[in-house]
């Protein structure tokens, strides 16, 4: 592994946290991060819904199938996107989660990436408990927390998957 993308290969999905709070200048520097990814024409369709409240956490927890993690982080990102912005806002949204996680790995922050669309149900039962508009759409649901388990960097490179020159 080449040291120089040591926080890509230590961005792991955790899953387990202990009870310390994720501070306000680590959720700022989260959303910049997802900020900064890129948008097809700049358009950047992204909406963020930032939860810390103990009792949303749990709803979300019961609301999605694989999120009882949500029930002890110590706070989740909901990540949206607004079709009337882009048509692209499922792409951009995806770069916009992939920097909050890459980003919370280099902060200290476990992270989690909760899989909504695509499955409607997911998406109207977060949309339910945060109160997303139905006009939006929920791309992805992150739980973090500060890491209460520890998983090794690594990659998970493949050479069968690589083609060269033609498939």
């Amino acid at each position: 592994m080449d040291s120089r993308l040591d926080i890509i290969f230590s961005r792991r999905s955790i899953r387990v946290y202990t009870d310390d709070p994720v501070s306000k200048a680590d959720i700022q520097s989260l959303l910049e991060a997802g900020m900064a990814a890129p948008s097809a024409s700049n358009r950047k369709p992204w909406h963020f819904v930032v939860v810390t409240e103990r009792d949303t956490l749990r709803a979300l927890a019961a609301a999605h199938p694989f999120g009882k993690m949500l029930a002890s982080a110590a706070m989740a990102i909901a990540v949206c996107g607004d079709p009337a912005i882009s048509d692209w806002w499922v792409q951009d949204c995806s770069a916009a989660t992939e920097n909050i996680l890459v980003a919370a790995a280099g902060l200290g922050v476990g992270a989690v990436w909760l899989g909504c669309h695509g499955r409607p149900e997911r998406e109207r039962a977060v949309r339910g408990v945060l109160g997303i508009p139905e006009r939006i759409g929920v791309l992805s649901l992150l739980s973090l927390g500060r890491p209460g388990e520890e998983k090794g960097a690594r990659t998970q490179y493949d050479p069968a998957r690589v083609h060269r020159g033609d498939w």
